[in-house]
Parts: structure tokens; sequence; C-alpha cells
């Protein structure tokens, strides 16, 4: 195996200096003025970029402990992207499969961190809607609903929407928390928390190609044996509305 070049040698060691300087020490023959500087502005980055991303997260935290995961997701994980604005997701990725959850750690972290990086990852979204084929104000009872592409929904254990400094729940919620979050047409980004109910009906209609509004909601009274298929059908149709006034739904197929 050939030997690896003299210069490669020190791009490691200041990578791995970078990461973690209390256990690498500088490459050899760097001045720890400008080493100090690259130390401060990589670390320095991250933190804010971070901060920025995940505000509850770390209002919820000490400084300290804050830095403390920053620094410990700089030395234990690899990122698989050099876009800047992906890197929260990286953070996201690294909380689930990397990081040794410690006793005071809060039982929410990773669902809150998970929360916070949607709205990000909406805002850069790339993906968009066909609004050439869609009826905006058609009736969603007698036409097939359109979900927008940018409206995903998510389950969590606890209520992530409602965690601040003054709502720390101990342990999940009751029921899950079941939330539609969406990039709206002026780019902000909202949610609409949905019951279990309303939940399984966006699903049917993520999923739907042709069965028109009412034909989703008779199907749905059958799966979870609702005694009143009428009333179903009427709330459901108020609970679509609903969606479409959030720009969940589009409308429907035209």
């Amino acid at each position: 195996m050939a030997e690896i070049p003299d210069f490669q040698r020190k791009q490691y060691a200041f990578a791995a200096h970078i990461r973690d300087p209390e256990r690498n020490p500088a490459p050899a023959g760097v001045e720890e003025r400008r080493m100090a500087i690259y130390r401060d502005l990589f670390f320095n980055n991250l933190h804010n970029l971070l901060g920025g991303t995940f505000p509850v997260l770390k209002k919820l935290h000490s400084k300290v402990r804050f830095r403390h995961l920053v620094r410990e997701f700089m030395i234990h994980h690899e990122a698989e992207t050099p876009y800047f604005l992906q890197i929260p997701g990286e953070f996201v990725a690294f909380l689930q499969n990397e990081y040794e959850a410690q006793p005071d750690d809060f039982p929410f972290l990773l669902e809150l961190a998970h929360y916070e990086w949607v709205e990000l990852a909406l805002s850069i979204s790339q993906e968009s809607n066909d609004h050439l084929h869609v009826d905006p104000g058609g009736d969603l009872l007698e036409g097939v609903p359109q979900k927008s592409a940018l409206a995903w929904s998510f389950t969590y254990r606890f209520p992530v929407h409602r965690i601040s400094p003054a709502f720390l729940p101990q342990e999940p919620g009751a029921a899950p928390t079941n939330l539609a979050i969406c990039r709206k047409a002026d780019d902000s980004v909202e949610f609409l928390e949905l019951n279990p109910v309303t939940s399984r009906l966006l699903d049917l209609i993520e999923a739907n190609e042709n069965d028109n509004g009412r034909e989703l909601l008779r199907r749905l009274a059958a799966e979870i044996n609702y005694p009143d298929t009428a009333s179903l059908i009427e709330h459901g149709a108020l609970a679509m509305e609903q969606m479409r006034a959030a720009e969940i739904l589009l409308g429907v197929k035209q």
C-alpha cells in the first residue's frame, strides 16, 4: 500500500484537530494563532447555523450544553453532503443514529430537533406543485382532492409544536401528535394539528389517484368502523376545507 503523502497527513491532522482539538494536536508547523482562527471559524459557523435552525432546542439548553452538542456532532458525525443548508439534517441524523443519550437529556430531544428541522427542509425543498391540472375551487367531495407536494405530515410521540421553556413534557402524550407542516404560496411555513381520523384521511388523499373525496370518506368510515357514515362525510368535508385553507390541499384534479 502506497504511503500517504505528507500534505495529506497534514490535511488529516488539520481536520482531526478542528473536529476535536482536545484529543488531537494541531499539525506541526502551523502557528497557534492561525490555528485558533480556524478552530473558532469552523465551530462558530456550525454553532450559529444549528442555533438558528433549532432555536427552541438551543433555548432549552445552557450555553455550555448546547456547545457540547455541537462539538459532539463535529467529533462523531461524517456528513454526507457538502451543502451548508443540508447540515441541520445531518445533525438530526446524528441525534438519531450516533449520539449517546445522557440521563438528563430531554426525552423529546430527537423529536423536537426533527420538528424544527422540517421548517428549513421545506423552505429549501425543490419540490413544486402542478397547478395546471388542479381546480383550486373545486368540490372536494365530488372531485379528486389534491395534496400539496409541499405539505408533509408527521406523527410524534410528544407535542413538539408546544414545547417551550414553560412546557417541558417528561412523558409522551396520551395520544400521538399528528402534524401537517406546509410551505404556502408566500413561502411561509405553517403547521396544522390533525386528529387521528383527519391524519388518516390525509394519508388516503396522498395515496389516491381517482377516487373522489366522498368515496375516500366512505372508505375511511369502513376502515375505522364508524357507525354514521353520513356524519363522517359531513365532518370530513369540513376538515378538507380547513386543509385547503391551510394550502395543504390545493383543490381537486381537473
